[in-house]
């Protein structure tokens, strides 16, 4: 390695420490790969780490056996680059914050006579929008205010119809698709509504008015509805009684190491006001640099479809290179951005509040934080794990072959996340592998969480350790399953334990063990979601294998046909002379008749 450090080029560029084993240690960018390299190293009496580094980087410098770089254009690329592959590979020794979500705006197209509200998490074409937002939590509720306490046009076909519906009746539309009202008294109540997205004390006053009304006539599911709207609408921000003079736009970012994990605050201000706020936490910290920290934060959240990003981004630390991220979204956005730690006046007070709810973020513990510590300890992860994948796979003879992914986020079920896999391998370990190997071909887009749980058991564990070795990712792995009985393992041995599989080994714990019901709970959820898609799609192919046989086609050629082609759609989708040479000319021309 001391002969790669030494003939570097001065180029800009990326690059990546490995251990003995091949495993991705650290990945770093520099403006001049030559002179940024050379600092970690002393290179005399003998070649060794600089011990000005960090204890972080001394410690992986120590298990670095290897090093590989990547030169690119200029020093924005690099960081560009640099961030994209923390995302996508884990390295060991590189922070990661898992925050990568895109958060909805509420917009308004003024360009047309009768504009509605409407929520977007991209930018929107058109010279006359205005977007209110970031929000976080709340979003939804909030335009669903909008629309219960102003007469606004309720549906985008309402206008197109031009004759007034239920909406009228109601006296929740005054019928602009009739004329009924002029566009510069529906630009009035526009211009309200505008205000109260961002002054919400008239909005939550009036629908506490209408929740009441909803209860005394005995409207509970209604009035408790719009209960959970309010209450959604007043978390959207921290409290604060600082209030700008002027209409100054601000996004605010917060970072705060713990001993146990770290916590992000973002609070977004416009015309002087916070708007609304959120916060996440990050894995665990013994591997915490700050400047890592907030370059990730900033780029992961700014992508190229934010709607809106203020001019001045405001930090709680000051940390090394902030001129070259606002240089890189200033690039990015066309317009110039800066990002800067204020010392003294109102908005070191707003970085004041930040910090403060990272402090108290910081001490709250749950008890399922609890636990996935617990996990963390007892298997040796390299992170404790808040986000989870886990996987199963389902079929009945090899009929219907599925899999299904689960997610487990922050104490809950993120099912927007959940993902099916129609699988083609016969066997379950070829299943396992299909599955596995079609996740990682995704970490580039979604990122890999902090831990994947697999039902199977040893030969589950080490096709996804392999698999993970050959992407560079890593990631903690943990495979379960029954302990075999009478050479058997299956669930329905009510005696059998489940034997944990990991890469310390193999683990039984005891029934009552709540770090086993923890994962027992990812692998039965897995179970649940993968079986389900089973039974459907057998039901789905039961009845066409039932129309099939009605044009006289029997069950033993129907499975040859599926052993050939794998599925009914690549059936329907042959040519008669393909599923000619499978079968015979009688049976293609049967097929080709009539589609399935």
């Amino acid at each position: 390695m001391q002969q790669v450090v030494q003939n570097l080029p001065s180029s800009s560029g990326v690059y990546q420490y490995f251990d003995a084993k091949g495993k991705l240690l650290y990945v770093g960018k520099a403006k001049n790969l030559k002179n940024r390299v050379k600092s970690y190293w002393r290179f005399t009496p003998i070649f060794s780490p600089n011990p000005n580094q960090s204890p972080r980087i001394i410690k992986m410098l120590h298990e670095a056996q290897k090093l590989e770089y990547i030169v690119v254009q200029s020093e924005e690329d690099a960081l560009v680059l640099e961030n994209s592959l923390i995302k996508q590979l884990k390295p060991k020794y590189n922070i990661l914050l898992r925050d990568d979500k895109t958060y909805p705006y509420i917009y308004i197209d003024e360009s047309v006579e009768y504009p509605r509200f409407e929520i977007t998490r991209k930018v929107i074409k058109g010279k006359n929008i205005t977007y209110y937002g970031p929000f976080p939590t709340g979003g939804r509720a909030l335009l669903d205010a909008l629309y219960e306490v102003y007469p606004l046009v309720q549906k985008k076909s309402c206008l197109r119809e031009g004759k007034a519906c239920l909406f009228f009746q109601i006296k929740k539309c005054l019928a602009p698709c009739e004329q009924r009202v002029t566009p510069q008294a529906y630009a009035q109540i526009v211009n309200d509504a505008k205000t109260s997205i961002v002054k919400r004390k008239h909005l939550i006053t009036t629908l506490e008015e209408k929740m009441t009304t909803l209860a005394m006539q005995e409207r509970y599911e209604e009035a408790a509805a719009m209960r959970d709207s309010i209450e959604s609408i007043r978390t959207l921000t921290i409290t604060s009684n600082i209030d700008l003079a002027n209409t100054l736009d601000l996004d605010i970012f917060a970072i705060q190491n713990g001993d146990e994990r770290g916590v992000i605050v973002k609070m977004f201000m416009r015309g002087g006001k916070i708007i609304s706020s959120a916060y996440s936490y990050f894995r665990h910290t013994h591997i915490y640099d700050e400047n890592e920290a907030y370059k990730q934060a900033l780029l992961e959240f700014y992508t190229i479809d934010t709607p809106h990003i203020a001019k001045q981004v405001l930090t709680a630390h000051v940390f090394e290179d902030a001129a070259q991220v606002a240089s890189t979204l200033s690039t990015r956005f066309d317009k110039k951005i800066e990002v800067v730690t204020p010392q003294r006046g109102s908005k070191a007070k707003l970085i004041a509040i930040a910090l403060q709810n990272c402090e108290e973020l910081l001490r709250k513990k749950t008890h399922d934080s609890i636990i996935e510590q617990r996990i963390a300890d007892l298997f040796d992860l390299s992170t404790i794990p808040y986000r989870i994948e886990t996987f199963d796979n389902s079929h009945m003879m090899g009929v219907a072959t599925v899999g299904g992914m689960v997610v487990w986020d922050e104490n809950r079920w993120d099912k927007s996340a959940y993902r099916r896999y129609e699988l083609h391998a016969r066997d379950e370990y070829g299943q396992m592998r299909e599955m596995l190997s079609r996740r990682i071909e995704k970490f580039q887009e979604t990122p890999a969480p902090d831990l994947w749980i697999l039902d199977g058991g040893q030969a589950n564990l080490n096709l996804a350790h392999t698999l993970l070795k050959e992407a560079d990712v890593n990631l903690d792995v943990i495979a379960i399953a029954k302990e075999k009985l009478d050479a058997k393992a299956h669930r329905a041995k009510g005696a059998a334990k489940d034997m944990l599989y990991t890469a310390e080994g193999l683990f039984e714990l005891k029934p009552n063990d709540k770090r086993l019901h923890w994962i027992q709970r990812q692998r039965d959820e897995a179970h649940r979601y993968a079986i389900t898609y089973h039974q459907n799609k057998k039901r789905k192919e039961d009845t066409q294998i039932s129309l099939l046989n009605k044009k006289g086609i029997g069950k033993a050629t129907v499975a040859k046909l599926i052993q050939y082609f794998g599925t009914f759609e690549a059936i329907e989708a042959a040519s008669s002379t393909e599923i000619e040479k499978i079968t015979n000319k009688k049976i293609a021309n049967l097929l080709k008749s009539k589609i399935l």
